[in-house]
């Protein structure tokens, strides 16, 4: 699998290959700038970007803006960002599109090189992967709001596993209950979010933008 990575501390970022490469993963790229990636995301076609939020020289949202640059020139190319602190609009901004193979997590998230990894794969493959972190704190922050389209105490348990970008099987293994009961769960939550019938994947990815942001009417 073919990596583009964007990190500009020389430490965090030659760290980063050597995991990668550890778990055999080909680095196509290792940069330290937005002009830099941006030239490295045009040359090579990556299975996968990594890349920080914030890189030189304006150290502000470049690498993402960056990463969903080269994701419009390329429909579908997975990106997964790092941040260092919870930001609700670069989650936004990563599902915009409705379509998968995004994901957010905090740097300490790399910490765990299975965790990262696994978050890594799992955003190359077309899905989700979006920090547990990032989804309590948005849950936190609208704590005393209506639930967002009438969901019930245990499909909001569901949904942020699913923002999570966890199978059905995996979300069924945490909650002690059968694949069925969450297929159930997650019918129930797209029917109650008016979500159109189309594969469950962008289904998926549509249900998790809603979720960060329930204000908005999600379209078809």
């Amino acid at each position: 699998m073919r990596v583009v990575l964007a990190e500009d501390l020389f430490l965090l970022r030659d760290g980063l290959v050597r995991m990668l490469e550890a778990f055999g993963f080909e680095i196509l790229a290792a940069v330290e700038s937005g002009p830099e990636l941006s030239r490295a995301l045009a040359e090579s076609e990556p299975d996968v970007a990594v890349v920080d939020v914030r890189l030189p020289p304006s150290h502000t949202d470049e690498g993402l803006q960056c990463a969903l640059a080269a994701r419009r020139a390329r429909p579908g190319l997975p990106v997964l960002v790092l941040s260092q602190h919870v930001e609700q609009l670069y989650a936004r901004e990563l599902l915009a599109d409705g379509t998968g193979g995004v994901g957010y997590l905090l740097k300490d998230r790399v910490f765990d090189a299975e965790q990262f990894v696994d978050a890594v794969r799992r955003v190359a493959a077309g899905g989700t992967a979006m920090d547990p972190q990032v989804i309590s704190q948005l849950l936190s922050r609208r704590s005393h709001d209506k639930p967002m389209g009438g969901l019930t105490p245990r499909e909001l348990e569901v949904m942020d596993l699913l923002a999570q970008g966890r199978s059905n099987a995996a979300i069924a293994e945490r909650l002690v209950v059968t694949e069925r009961a969450v297929a159930k769960h997650t019918s129930n939550i797209f029917a109650k979010l008016n979500l159109p019938v189309s594969d469950d994947d962008n289904r998926r990815v549509l249900a998790v933008l809603a979720y960060l942001d329930h204000g908005r009417t999600v379209q078809g």
